[in-house]
């Protein structure tokens, strides 16, 4: 028979079993999208880290970092050529290195962010792991084209450009960035068909090998992922909706999420290329509307972390 006293310890070492047990399981469960490299988010146009406590990449972070991640948010700036915000972008990830000793980087874009992530892995290839694109219009916006046409006939480009550099300034105050410059004209250069194919030619590591194809997957030691969605109207009550299916229209038939079509968020590897997202929805935003059925867009995020972390990036 058991003594009381043996009793208590069998119970004692039965608890720690399962204390040990459960605690391995929570460190799996935590470990989920610890990269080897910390991931670095950055916004696209007129975005910014955070407004307060609104985060561009709305959830995002939280979510990687409760899997394990470091996790990054960059602040360049609201509107500038791909090169200015590539050279910002580019200071940042040195200056992490010099203060956290961090070898290399996971570089996550959305929309212009995606271009200025490229800039950075073709200049600076020894800092980057990886380069990942949502919603980014390597080959250029027909909304960019429309936007450039129609200011130009009317002869409203410079007042316009005013307006979407006064908001960018007022953008990069409020999250913390006053002294990025602005200049509206050199995005809108950049976004378009014209100044996306000049880029390209410049920095063509990743580029599609076939119209609306893959690109190489790894280009000087980094790895190439792009994904993208092909809604557009997919909540009712997404004030942002509302803007994105008139910018649609300048696409005709072709698939798109408001602002970039599906074949021009083609780069690399591409991962999938028609989510049920427009171009906010990818991001989460506004603050998680999206389609009843569709994709969750956090849970995107964290499972390319994993993928990541799988390829020992």
């Amino acid at each position: 028979m058991i003594s009381f006293h043996n009793w208590r310890a069998l119970v004692r070492r039965c608890m720690a079993v399962l204390a040990l047990g459960c605690a391995s399981l929570g460190a799996s469960a935590d470990t989920y999208t610890q990269t080897r490299y910390p991931i670095v988010l950055v916004h696209g146009l007129l975005g910014f880290d955070a407004l307060g406590p609104v985060q561009y990449f709305y959830g995002v972070p939280s979510e990687l970092r409760a899997g394990g991640a470091v996790v990054y948010t960059a602040s360049v700036s609201q509107s500038n050529s791909t090169e200015v915000r590539g050279e910002q972008l580019l200071k940042e990830l040195q200056t992490l290195k010099a203060r956290y000793g961090h070898a290399k980087f996971n570089l996550v874009g959305h929309s212009h962010g995606g271009n200025t992530i490229r800039y950075v892995a073709a200049v600076a290839p020894e800092l980057v792991a990886s380069v990942t694109t949502m919603g980014t219009p390597h080959q250029g916006s027909k909304v960019a084209d429309a936007v450039a046409s129609i200011t130009s006939t009317t002869g409203t480009q410079g007042a316009v450009a005013a307006v979407v550099n006064g908001l960018s300034s007022v953008i990069a105050t409020l999250s913390g960035s006053a002294g990025n410059p602005q200049n509206a004209l050199a995005s809108l250069k950049s976004l378009s068909t014209a100044g996306a194919a000049d880029f390209n030619r410049r920095f063509p590591q990743g580029a599609p090998t076939s119209s609306c194809g893959s690109g190489p997957a790894v280009v000087n030691g980094v790895r190439y992922y792009s994904m993208g969605g092909t809604s557009v109207a997919t909540n009712l009550l997404d004030v942002s909706d509302g803007f994105l299916v008139a910018s649609s229209v300048f696409f005709g038939l072709e698939a798109n999420d408001g602002l970039v079509s599906r074949c021009s968020n083609h780069w690399g590897q591409v991962l999938r290329d028609n989510y049920a997202w427009n171009h906010i929805d990818e991001i989460n935003h506004v603050f998680g509307l999206r389609g009843l059925f569709s994709s969750d867009p956090v849970s995107v995020y964290r499972a390319h972390a994993n993928r990541l972390k799988g390829q020992g990036l």
